[in-house]
């Protein structure tokens, strides 16, 4: 990966003072790399088979997943930070699967785009899954709808999405087919589990500014169903790195010029809140199907 462009951003947590630590001339799967090995160290667990980024109102699921067997701060390993977002996770927890001898990795600590910290941190803990021998990625969001039907405490299953920060996790010429990055099998399995759920388009913008009513008009236009501030980076990220990949979004809200009501982050974390045990059960129950499936 000798092309890869050196970006300063990317940072790595010290064990010894907690603190961040400036990486220099190292790639971003090196670093993720260096990740894996400290996860390792640290958790004793060798291999993951499914990761899951668990955004605003989805953390209740880890409980549901099985035996949590480690629980590690994130800026205690290479690369990751403290989340900055209210209701994620600070931890990268390991879980045994109930029921299985297979290990999830829930990063709890997601980084979002419009943090400012560049491409390769919104992508780390992604590749760091793939580190680890994650072959399935599991992303979750909550979201704004573009259509009415689907109202707060829906959730969708991502079929697709647009991409509007105008910036990818790839860099140099590595070109990667994303015509079936929300893989058909996952959402097979997901439907298994619940029939009656919707699939939907999701449209990534940058944030961390809500969308206005044109921009919400723009990406119906466009084919979206969703509007949020994650997932898209995350999903490019993960394709690269060869891992299988589903998406789920919780709406907390109807977009700008949708709903009549003001937006806020507080609206996001009640509707999580309200929705929390309902999503989690649905969240464990897949992550089951797909861990006995792939057995």
């Amino acid at each position: 990966m000798s092309d890869l462009v050196h970006t300063p951003d990317i940072r790595v947590s010290s064990s010894r003072d907690n603190g961040p630590a400036p990486l220099s001339d190292t790639n971003p799967f090196e670093v993720a790399e260096a990740a894996a090995r400290s996860l390792r160290s640290r958790t004793g667990i060798e291999h993951y088979d499914i990761a899951l980024v668990l955004g605003s109102g989805w953390a209740e699921a880890t409980q549901l997943l099985g035996e949590v067997v480690a629980s590690i701060p994130a800026r205690q390993i290479p690369g990751f930070r403290a989340p900055a977002v209210p209701g994620h996770q600070p931890c990268l927890i390991s879980v045994k699967i109930a029921g299985t001898d297979r290990y999830a990795l829930v990063l709890g600590a997601r980084t979002h785009y419009y943090e400012g910290h560049g491409v390769r941190a919104v992508a780390h803990a992604v590749r760091t899954a793939a580190a680890c021998g994650a072959g399935t990625l599991i992303l979750t969001n909550s979201c704004g709808s573009v259509r009415p039907e689907w109202g707060p405490g829906s959730v969708v299953l991502l079929r697709d999405h647009i991409n509007l920060t105008g910036a990818s996790p790839i860099e140099g010429a590595h070109f990667v087919d994303l015509t079936d990055l929300y893989s058909q099998r996952l959402r097979d399995i997901a439907h298994r589990v619940n029939p009656d759920l919707p699939e939907g388009v999701y449209t990534q913008f940058c944030g961390p500014h809500y969308e206005t009513p044109a921009e919400v008009r723009m990406a119906g236009i466009l084919g979206g169903d969703l509007v949020g501030m994650s997932t898209a980076l995350e999903a490019i990220a993960a394709r690269q790195s060869g891992m299988e990949v589903m998406a789920l979004s919780l709406v907390t809200n109807l977009a700008a010029g949708v709903g009549s009501t003001p937006l806020s982050h507080e609206e996001v974390i009640e509707a999580g809140r309200e929705s929390t045990e309902r999503i989690s059960t649905l969240l464990a129950g897949i992550v089951h199907r797909i861990a006995t499936e792939n057995c």
